[in-house]
C-alpha cells in the first residue's frame, strides 16, 4: 500500500493540473510556430477579420525577411540595392547579412562614380555648347525681297574700298562715302570769289 500511494498521488496531481489548465493553452503547446512568411501568411490569411488579419501579416513581414523561392531555398530582397540576394532560411544568417552589407556599400560607391561622371559630363556638354555658340557667327539680317529698294545716290555709285567686307550702315565702312560727300560740299557751297583768288 505504501508503494501505490505515491503514486496516487502523482495521479492526483497530474489530473488537478490537466483541470486548472485551459484547454487552448494546452491545444498551443503542441501546435508548432510557422517556420517561414509563407506558412505565416498562410495562417494569417485564416484570420476572423480583415483587421486581424491585416496585423498577422505585418507581423509575419517582420518576422521574416526572406521569401520562399519556387525551386526550393529562400531569396531576400533588398529595395535599397533594388536586388534580390539567395539566403539558407528565412532570414538572413548574419554571414549572409554581411555579404549584403558589402555588396550595398560597393552599390553606393557605384552610384557615387557614376554621379560624379554625369555632373561632368553634362558640364563639358555646357562648355561645349558655349564654345560652339562663341565660335558660331551670328548672320546679318537681309533685307526683305519684297521691299522696293530706293535708286542709290550719285556719291554711292562711286566704289568704295573694302566695301564686300563691310557691313551695311556701319560707321568704319560709311565713313569713306561720308567724307566724299562732305568734300562735294564743301567744293559746292564754295563762292566764286575764293576761287578766283586761290587762282
Amino acid at each position: 500500500m505504501i508503494a501505490s500511494r505515491p503514486s496516487a498521488l502523482l495521479i492526483a496531481a497530474i489530473a488537478g493540473l490537466a483541470v486548472l489548465t485551459p484547454w487552448r493553452a494546452q491545444a498551443q503547446w503542441w501546435s508548432r510556430a510557422p517556420a517561414d512568411f509563407e506558412e505565416c501568411a498562410d495562417k494569417a490569411e485564416k484570420a476572423a477579420t480583415k483587421e486581424e488579419k491585416t496585423s498577422q501579416l505585418s507581423e509575419c513581414n517582420a518576422k521574416f525577411a526572406g521569401r520562399r523561392k519556387p525551386g526550393g531555398g529562400y531569396t531576400y530582397y533588398d529595395f535599397m540595392q533594388n536586388r534580390s540576394f539567395d539566403t539558407a532560411g528565412p532570414n538572413p544568417t548574419p554571414e549572409e547579412q554581411k555579404k549584403i552589407d558589402e555588396q550595398y556599400t560597393a552599390f553606393l560607391d557605384r552610384e557615387r562614380r557614376n554621379s560624379i561622371a554625369a555632373a561632368l559630363s553634362a558640364r563639358q556638354q555646357q562648355l561645349l555648347q558655349q564654345t560652339s555658340l562663341r565660335d558660331e557667327k551670328v548672320p546679318l539680317p537681309v533685307e526683305a525681297p519684297n521691299k522696293p529698294q530706293a535708286p542709290a545716290p550719285a556719291s554711292d555709285l562711286r566704289p568704295r574700298p573694302k566695301a564686300a567686307n563691310c557691313a551695311r550702315h556701319s560707321f568704319s565702312c560709311d565713313w569713306p562715302r561720308l567724307s566724299e560727300g562732305l568734300k562735294d560740299l564743301k567744293k559746292l557751297f564754295a563762292s566764286p570769289t575764293t576761287k578766283a583768288k586761290k587762282g
